[in-house]
């Protein structure tokens, strides 16, 4: 943020506000109140940014879906569609002062390190390295606590949601294995390449869901996974019925028939947040054995919590 600041200070002297949009987003309730305390905020803020104390993908209104375009950031979120849903936006990770360099110039092909900008006053300059503090002096501000203590005996308390309720539903527990072996099952889909997490589940507009696991559920695998059999996302051959139908109706109609399915993916697979939800869904909609080449750590570790089978093959 030092960093950033430094770079929007040599543009602002000159004139200069943001060309592209420029948003920043603090990843703790503890680093907004730093910035905030050290005038970072008031420097950016003066170079026309916006700051976004958790960004919600689906606000992008600079873009529709299925348009073309790039972004920059400088967090490690560069998976097709995590960014705003859009699977035609290509996200680039560089630094915090690049980013903020280029959101002053306006285009990609500006190298700061050799290409000059102009200011307001029609003279041209070169912006500086910028210079910061790698620590802030007066310490980390933690900011207000927003914190609720649980009581400390829970026993005797109830929580009320709305049977109604389209972003709240209290979990009920997943049905217990049976002891029998798992046989004949169904292939749901068998994903072509690459699956995260965001392939597994969206973010998005799908986040307001986070709360109701059948909702949420409607979003399991419809994005960017690719079916190897007919190279099309969300889109599976209903081994009942033969019909080809969205991800998440097919595995909803297995487990209305009482037939359990399984997930064939490839290298890797799961990589990406720890999100509960990519593991909670395929459970929650009759899904028992994911099997791949190999998982991304912490995905196999989610699907054994929410008891589905991770198996990689053995050739």
């Amino acid at each position: 943020m030092g960093r950033s600041a430094a770079v929007a200070k040599q543009a602002l002297a000159h004139g200069l506000k943001c060309r592209s949009q420029f948003t920043i987003t603090p990843g703790s309730e503890q680093i907004r109140a730093t910035i905030e305390r050290d005038g970072y905020v008031s420097i950016d803020r003066s170079l026309r940014f916006q700051t976004v104390r958790v960004k919600l993908s689906s606000r992008r209104k600079d873009i529709k879906k299925g348009e073309k375009n790039t972004i920059v950031t400088s967090y490690n979120r560069n998976f097709t569609g995590r960014n705003d849903a859009n699977p035609e936006t290509h996200a680039f990770v560089t630094s915090p002062e690049i980013v903020t360099a280029l959101s002053i110039a306006g285009t990609l092909k500006f190298n700061p390190e050799a290409d000059f900008l102009t200011g307001a006053d029609g003279k041209k300059f070169k912006l500086e390295a910028p210079d910061a503090d790698e620590l802030p002096k007066l310490e980390f501000d933690p900011g207000q606590d927003t914190y609720q203590y649980p009581p400390k005996d829970g026993s005797g308390q109830h929580v009320d949601v709305s049977p109604s309720s389209q972003r709240l539903q209290l979990l009920e527990p997943f049905d217990k294995w049976d002891g029998k072996d798992l046989e004949d099952m169904l292939i749901l889909i068998k994903v072509k390449g690459k699956c995260t997490t965001d392939h597994i589940s969206a973010a998005g507009p799908w986040l307001r869901f986070r709360g109701h696991l059948d909702n949420i559920s409607n979003n399991l695998l419809i994005g960017a996974a690719i079916n190897v059999e007919n190279g099309k996302a969300n889109s599976v051959r209903n081994a009942l019925t033969q019909e080809f139908g969205p991800v998440p109706d097919t595995a909803r109609y297995y487990k209305k028939m009482g037939v359990k399915w399984a997930v064939i993916g490839d290298e890797n697979y799961g990589e990406g947040s720890s999100r509960e939800h990519a593991a909670l869904e395929p459970r929650h909609l009759g899904g028992r054995v994911i099997t791949t080449k190999s998982f991304a750590r912490i995905h196999e570790t989610n699907l054994k919590k929410q008891g589905l089978l991770p198996l990689t093959f053995a050739e």
